[in-house]
C-alpha cells in the first residue's frame, strides 16, 4: 500500500493514512496478521480497561519493535478494524519496553493523530494542545496496558508534530531496509 505522507508547503501539518486495529472503547486488541491477510483478536485486556482512542498502524512502515509503527488517532466516535483513516501528526510519545523475561530494552514510540474528518479535535495540531489530563491518562493508559503483558514500559517523554515526523521517517527507512 502506498502511504500518503507528505509535509506540506506553508507550514501545514504532515499528512498520513492510518488503519485501524482496535477501536475506541473496546477491551478486545485487535491485531493485523500480515501473513494471513486478516485481522486477529490479539488479547482481551482487564475488565475496565479500554482503548482510550482507536489505535492502528502506519502502512509501510516497521518501528523498532519489529511492527509497523503505532498510531492513536484521535476522532469523535470509534472507528472499525481495517478502517484507513486520514490523519494529522500532532506529536508523539517516546517510550521504551522491556519483556519481564528479557533484558534487552527497545524502543516502542506511539504517534499521536487527529483524524482528519474530527470535528471533536479539529483544532489540535500539536500534542501540547491537549488537556495536560488526557496527556497524562494516554501515557498512563501505555504504561498499564503493557504491564499486565508483563512490559514494563518507561515513558521518555511527549513530542510535537515535528519530533513525530522524525519518527516516521526513520520506521519508513526501516521498513524499505528489511
Amino acid at each position: 500500500m502506498k502511504q500518503k505522507s507528505s509535509k506540506k508547503t506553508g507550514g501545514e501539518p504532515l499528512q498520513l493514512q492510518v488503519i485501524v486495529e482496535t477501536p475506541r472503547g473496546s477491551r478486545n486488541k485487535i491485531k493485523y496478521e500480515p501473513s494471513e491477510e486478516r485481522f486477529k483478536l490479539s488479547k482481551v485486556m482487564p475488565e475496565g480497561m479500554v482503548f482510550p482512542y482507536d489505535f492502528g498502524f502506519v502502512p509501510a512502515t516497521k518501528a523498532e519493535d519489529g511492527d509497523p509503527l503505532d498510531v492513536l488517532v484521535l476522532t469523535d466516535e470509534p472507528l472499525f478494524p481495517g478502517c484507513m483513516v486520514d490523519c494529522r501528526i500532532v506529536g508523539a510519545i517516546e517510550a521504551e519496553q522491556q519483556q519481564q523475561d528479557d533484558s534487552d530494552i527497545y524502543r516502542n514510540d506511539r504517534l499521536i493523530a487527529v483524524a482528519t474528518q474530527s470535528l471533536l479535535y479539529s483544532n489540535i495540531q500539536e500534542l501540547d494542545q491537549l488537556s495536560p489530563i488526557v496527556l497524562q491518562q494516554i501515557k498512563d493508559f501505555f504504561v498499564n496496558y503493557q504491564r499486565v503483558r508483563g512490559v514494563t514500559v518507561n515513558i521518555l517523554g511527549h513530542q510535537g508534530a515535528e519530533r513525530a515526523r522524525q519518527i516516521l521517517e526513520r520506521a519508513a527507512k526501516q521498513k524499505h531496509a528489511a
